[in-house]
């Protein structure tokens, strides 16, 4: 079976083979040329090697890794695979010859300067790698996070603390991130859109002309438990108390990893009938606290990481297609947005979500203790609660509700009593931004937003952009005209708010009424991120603000402070002129290769019209509104 690889003006391939199983290898293959190092970091990510060339500092995933066992949870889903779907089996089997075909032809440079050859991919990496992408997305690290403020303060604290729901750690990504661009053409489907390096198909987000899905990682539910577990050692290894008062046999063996320049670490793995033990032991965490916490997941206890829906997505031609093949779906726990061109529409969450006790939602909960089985599995869609907020993830969400609102932060800055000129003319200045965004009198500005560099989620570094004055509080800014004008006003109001935020963050984060919750646990340090105190109250700064009273903590001081701090920074440059968006590739184009055309192939059929960047959620409205591809 042949294979044909072209590539568009922006160096996106556009592959095209006799049939899915020789597409999948084409599709391997250029993925390894094209993402060659990024394959490798994930492949050593999701077997727990990667400290073996990245050193120390990768030594706490590694450590994480081998002991929630997920390169063994990928092997079994693997077999799995083969007994129950062999036609998708064989599909990820010729994915995983095209990456090993792709390595050998050329490595990518990075190889070179690390010292390091390309590895040997196995039937079942992708499933590590899937897995290892998402495993800490799916709510538990924020269950070690409740169960710290719970200890510290309290119930009536948590309200205020408590984390919005899964998802990666509140101060950045999880973990490696990244998609490809591609199209993927066979007599049986024609579909470009956004493929995750090492994974086959194009499960986050795609476009056959005449239905288009995309994945939006918006609708997380919690599909993982953590259990408190009682642990003894025998003559004979570990046992684990179970919820029938007997002890049980726990499996135990360990693992070596290598440190490049400090030699090997020796990893215990111990698992129990609930799950892969991925904190402390029989002795408890490293800071001496008796403890031992394993987890819980849907890929571990089925066997099943969701591979059976990626094939029939792109045999896909209608919603209810999109719809049937995301039955497979299992996990992460996502929203998927479908339409087609005969006006069908989807928003629908997949993915499995257990059914527990309430109390297995909110903390980890003793293993010792029944109740807290998992009971089967419900769809998240058919209104299984998602988390312990609430209800879970049945419709979209409602992104305006979870955007923070100035208002707490400007109602104590407008009270402030005598403050000085500078920070005054701020005070006013942010003020009448807000008046105007909020009446529809400006752009409003995304002062939420993670892509215009400001500081605006509070991370207690403060690395947005500087707003100060003259002392005279008359140009709190530095630059313009004071009063703002058209877009660079709003922009630089926005900046400033963003800058208040987060010295208003810092200085509650270091207030001492809260030196309880800025000492973490002895965790071990991959959780350390859902633990860090900075990111929480930045995330919950407006509850904070508004609730009737916070363990001591003076606020209105804090923002007092903050706002004169701000006032007395340096003018930061405002460009005279703004710089007018052009669309960028987001990678240079790869130098041609063997067998590579640049032209790309022509249109298959009169109604598919080749996209010039890769279909987002947009896409999606788009055929709604015009009816076409």
């Amino acid at each position: 079976m042949s294979a044909e690889t072209c590539r568009d003006a922006w160096g996106n391939p556009h592959l095209r083979a006799d049939g899915p199983v020789a597409l999948a290898r084409a599709q391997g293959r250029v993925t390894a040329r094209d993402h060659g190092w990024r394959l490798e970091l994930r492949r050593h990510r999701a077997q727990g090697t990667s400290a073996s060339f990245l050193g120390p500092d990768a030594l706490p995933w590694d450590l994480f890794a081998r002991r929630a066992r997920l390169a063994d949870t990928a092997r079994r889903c693997h077999a799995a695979l083969e007994e129950r779907d062999p036609e998708t089996a064989a599909w990820v089997r010729a994915y995983v010859d095209g990456v090993n075909e792709g390595l050998a032809e050329g490595a990518a440079p990075e190889f070179a300067r690390a010292g390091l050859a390309p590895g040997r991919w196995e039937p079942w990496t992708p499933f590590a790698v899937r897995l290892a992408g998402h495993v800490l997305d799916g709510g538990f690290p924020a269950k070690l996070w409740r169960e710290h403020v719970l200890d510290r303060l309290g119930p009536d604290a948590l309200a205020l603390f408590a984390a919005d729901g899964p998802g990666g750690p509140p101060g950045g990504a999880s973990g490696p991130r990244g998609l490809h661009r591609v199209r993927l053409s066979c007599p049986e489907f024609d579909v470009a859109g956004l493929a995750v390096p090492g994974v086959p198909g194009l499960a986050h987000c795609g476009h056959t002309g005449t239905v288009a899905w995309a994945v939006t990682g918006t609708a997380r539910a919690d599909c993982q438990d953590l259990y408190h577990e009682r642990l003894r050692r025998t003559g004979a290894g570990v046992e684990a108390l179970g919820p029938d008062g007997a002890w049980h046999r726990a499996a135990r063996h360990t693992e070596l990893i290598r440190v490049a320049g400090e030699g090997t670490v020796e990893a215990e793995v111990v698992e129990t009938a609930r799950g892969p033990v991925i904190a402390g032991g029989p002795e408890g965490l490293d800071d001496g606290t008796p403890a031992a916490i394993s987890l819980r997941h849907p890929a571990r206890v089925t066997a099943d990481l969701g591979f059976g829906a990626l094939l029939p997505l792109l045999r896909a031609r209608r919603v209810a297609d999109v719809d049937g093949a995301l039955d497979a779906w299992s996990e992460p726990v996502d929203l998927v947005l479908a339409a087609d061109t005969e006006g069908g529409t989807l928003c629908r969450t997949v993915g499995r979500v257990p059914l527990r006790a309430d109390a297995n939602r909110l903390r980890p909960v003793p293993a010792w203790q029944p109740g807290h089985e998992w009971r089967g599995w419900v769809r998240p869609a058919d209104g299984d609660p998602g988390g312990p907020a609430g209800p879970g993830p049945t419709a979209p969400p409602d992104h305006e509700a979870v955007r923070p609102d100035p208002s707490p932060l400007l109602d104590r800055l407008a009270a402030l009593d005598g403050p000085s000129p500078g920070a005054a003319a701020l005070r006013d200045r942010l003020l009448a931004w807000h008046r105007g965004t909020r009446d529809g009198g400006g752009r409003g500005t995304d002062v939420a937003g993670d892509g215009g560099g400001a500081d605006v989620a509070g991370d207690g570094e403060g690395r947005g952009t500087d707003v100060a004055g003259d002392g005279g509080g008359t140009d709190v800014i530095g630059a313009g005209d004071g009063a703002g004008s058209g877009d660079r006003g709003e922009e630089a109001d926005a900046a400033a708010y963003a800058a208040l935020r987060a010295a208003v963050v810092r200085r509650i984060t270091a207030d001492p009424a809260l030196a309880a919750l800025a000492t973490p646990p002895g965790h071990p340090e991959v959780f350390q991120p859902w633990l860090d105190l900075a990111p929480r109250v930045g995330h919950a700064l407006e509850r904070l603000l508004r609730a009737p009273h916070l363990y001591g903590v003076d606020r209105t001081g804090a923002v007092r402070e903050a706002a004169e701090e701000v006032a007395a920074r340096p003018p930061a440059p405002v460009p005279a002129t703004p710089v007018p968006a052009t669309p960028v590739p987001s990678a240079p184009v790869p130098p041609a290769r063997r067998g590579d055309r640049r032209a790309a192939p022509p249109p298959p059929g009169p109604r598919w019209q080749a996209p010039r960047h890769a279909p987002a959620v947009a896409d999606v409205e788009r055929l709604l509104r015009e009816g076409r591809p």
